[in-house]
């Protein structure tokens, strides 16, 4: 390709760097440089709509390496550099705070230091987290709120905030670390608490069909609530961000919230399973009633258990509510989210069901 611009993205075979490729490539003008871990059984799963693209191609780093940033730097000289790598599980940050701190937050200043020094022009994009806000003072949050953590990886996105500002203010560098609230697909990883429901009802949904016997899903803390949206919306956000007159620091979200138990009661109906909360409580004059950890969700047919509640799955320190302000992002960036709640979680359930289907007809 002739005169055209060069953006390096890193974790493309996760959800954020997959859509992001795709966004992308969707732009004339653009040839997109993917990095991935070398590794003995890659999954490019995520990748299959653009892995064998004209102008995609395939190379080989580690944020936690330096050398192997500054090589691809110097090589392929970026006009943007997009870092989704991470270690990007709430959860398991307790069990493994360093690799999560070494990964998310000094990889951040192995990607700063390579541009600095060899694609100073380059524009910078950090992918921080609502989970920087952590135990929070007001809602909505936006860019004002204290930073607050409840994880290593919430500490470790935030480390990563503060060093982004010290680059860019100490060399004049256009480096931006977006604030991205909860944000689901169909490429989200099977760890997170979203996919492992709509898996779970896709799951239960072919069992029925079939009238097989089937395993609960089984979850933590339904209380919580969160702020979601879907990563499609939000990597035209992140590009936006890229390509100001100066850089800044953006929040992207909804600015609606649902609990986890919201999230479980939606995707069972698009999948037609009627199920009710035993022992949940009740909704008295708007006041939402916490669910007890004795609640199940029952399958109003058979009265089996179709969710149940696991105390392993709680996290030593729980951040109860997240909901964040896009005021900025939309009327400065002219973003706007298109994808309401249910149809997203409708997208994912609608996904896994038919994952689930082509699954059974290969066996």
């Amino acid at each position: 390709m002739i005169n055209s611009q060069k953006v390096l993205v890193t974790g493309i075979t996760g959800q954020d760097g997959a859509n992001m490729c795709e966004y992308l490539l969707r732009i004339p003008g653009y040839k997109i440089y993917g990095m991935v871990r070398r590794s003995s059984n890659p999954n490019f799963k995520n990748c299959e709509a653009f892995i064998n693209n004209d102008r995609f191609q395939l190379v080989y780093g580690d944020l936690t390496d330096s050398t192997s940033l500054d090589n691809l730097v110097r090589e392929i000289q970026p006009d943007y550099f997009i870092n989704f790598a991470a270690n990007s599980f709430v959860g398991c940050s307790w069990d493994m705070p360093q690799q999560v701190f070494n990964t998310n937050a000094l990889g951040v200043i192995n990607c700063l230091e390579a541009i600095k020094k060899f694609q100073p022009e380059c524009r910078f994009y950090s992918a921080g987290s609502s989970e920087e806000f952590g135990d929070v003072d007001y809602f909505p949050q936006d860019m004002k709120h204290p930073i607050k953590p409840r994880s290593p990886y919430g500490a470790a996105k935030a480390a990563a905030r503060h060093i982004v500002k010290v680059y860019r203010e100490s060399y004049e560098m256009y480096a931006v670390h977006g604030i991205l609230f909860n944000h689901e697909g169909t490429k989200r990883g099977e760890e997170f608490v979203t996919r492992k429901i709509t898996k779970g009802v896709a799951r239960i949904y072919h069992a029925i069909k079939n009238k097989k016997s089937f395993e609960s899903i089984k979850l933590g803390n339904l209380n919580a609530k969160r702020d979601w949206s879907d990563s499609e919306d939000f990597v035209e956000g992140v590009w936006l961000m890229l390509n100001q007159d100066k850089p800044r620091d953006f929040v992207l979200a909804s600015g609606q919230t649902h609990t986890i138990a919201d999230f479980v009661n939606c995707a069972f109906a698009h999948a037609g399973i009627k199920g009710e909360w035993i022992e949940a409580g009740e909704d008295v004059h708007g006041q939402y009633v916490p669910i007890p950890q004795s609640a199940k969700f029952i399958h109003k047919e058979t009265n089996k258990p179709l969710v149940e509640i696991d105390p392993k799955f709680f996290r030593p320190a729980e951040v109860n509510l997240l909901l964040g302000d896009p005021t900025e992002a939309i009327t400065k960036l002219g973003w706007k989210p298109k994808i309401p709640f249910d149809k997203l979680v409708k997208k994912m359930v609608a996904w896994d069901i038919n994952e689930a289907e082509k699954k059974a007809d290969s066996t």
